[in-house]
């Protein structure tokens, strides 16, 4: 984990405090900071293929997510004229942005290959298949999105993978149990 932090101003009886607000990234070995998770995709949709592509940002919203005032939760993506966008994505207004801050819930714009969004395309019109976003994080500089070509489940594959997960927690129990 690394942890980054920033400051903010307070005046207080003429006298000026500066305090510090942390936040947690995960930094991976090849240089990502992970900013936010889809853990509902995961518990909702079995992930058939993960695709790596660019989003379409203002300066404002950089500086949001780099506080991780993000939220991908209920997010999608769709179509439109050869072209793939992401909905229901929350950004919160960054506090010292004023007159440049977006709309939270504003419809990005997604970068990616014209292939791939070909094939995403032809492989959503199959039944039961949509693009979800699945994870944001900066890659160097840039933010990118991980958006996975997903298959709904029905209830009692959610139901497997609760039991598989409990399984898997019990005998990692058991495990660490028998090691000491």
């Amino acid at each position: 984990m690394k942890c980054g932090c920033h400051f903010t101003k307070t005046v207080y009886r003429g006298i000026i405090i500066y305090t510090t607000v942390s936040f947690a990234m995960a930094v991976d070995k090849k240089g990502t900071k992970q900013i936010a998770a889809n853990k509902k995709a995961w518990h909702d949709y079995f992930v058939e293929e993960k695709y790596e592509a660019g989003i379409e940002l203002a300066g404002t919203e950089v500086k949001s997510i780099r506080l991780g005032q993000i939220n991908l939760k209920d997010s999608y993506c769709s179509f439109k004229d050869g072209e793939i966008f992401v909905r229901g994505m929350h950004i919160s207004p960054y506090e010292k942005g004023n007159i440049f801050n977006k709309d939270p819930l504003r419809v990005r714009k997604l970068l990616m290959h014209k292939r791939e969004i070909v094939n995403l395309f032809s492989k959503t019109k199959q039944d039961g298949y949509s693009v979800i976003p699945l994870a944001v994080y900066f890659k160097s500089s840039r933010v990118k999105i991980e958006i996975g070509l997903c298959k709904g489940k029905k209830l009692h594959d959610k139901r497997d993978s609760i039991a598989a997960r409990d399984a898997k927690r019990e005998m990692d129990r058991a495990m660490k149990e028998r090691n000491r």
